[in-house]
């Protein structure tokens, strides 16, 4: 089998929209700390460029929850890894690489509102609304994709392709 990736979003229109969002995020909370939780690993570099655009005082928190095996969706939820510190009271945004489905996203809110942020907000890099079966509505979002299979910028097929500094849709070709 080859795999042969397509580029979708090149690194300069990636720059170009992560400031555009974070300067929205910076005007919505002038002089108030945020609270920064990075959905594992997809959202790693996601996080880590809009973090060096932001302008508040940032804590960052992780959270790693599985759903995927290869490139299907099993519809199971795990928690992997939770919060190490407390977000009551805080202003709280939750970074995702993709909302696909929504059935994460839409687990995650309801289990973050349970820990009492002061706001929570959802910031997504991709939206593929095409394959929604919960209804998620992101505050932030990047880009809307088309129904296909993307990697790279924290991305990944089978943990390859994450570090790809642009996002592309994977072809998969039997040999």
């Amino acid at each position: 089998m080859s795999e042969k990736i397509e580029i979708l979003i090149n690194e300069e229109q990636l720059d170009k929209r992560i400031s555009e969002i974070a300067e929205q995020i910076n005007k919505e909370f002038v002089n108030e700390d945020i609270t920064l939780i990075c959905v594992l690993k997809g959202g790693i570099m996601f996080m880590t460029d809009i973090a060096k655009k932001l302008k508040q005082k940032v804590e960052f928190e992780f959270i790693d929850v599985s759903s995927y095996s290869g490139t299907v969706s099993s519809g199971k939820l795990t928690i992997n890894k939770d919060l190490e510190t407390s977000i009551e009271g805080k202003n709280v945004i939750l970074l995702e690489d993709i909302v696909d489905t929504g059935r994460t996203l839409s687990y995650l809110i309801e289990y973050l509102k349970e820990k009492k942020p002061a706001t929570l907000k959802l910031c997504t890099l991709l939206d593929k609304p095409s394959r929604r079966i919960v209804d998620v509505n992101a505050d932030y979002i990047g880009f809307t994709i088309p129904d296909a299979f993307i990697v790279g910028y924290g991305l990944d097929y089978d943990q390859k392709y994450r570090n790809l500094p642009y996002i592309g849709i994977l072809h998969l070709d039997n040999e």
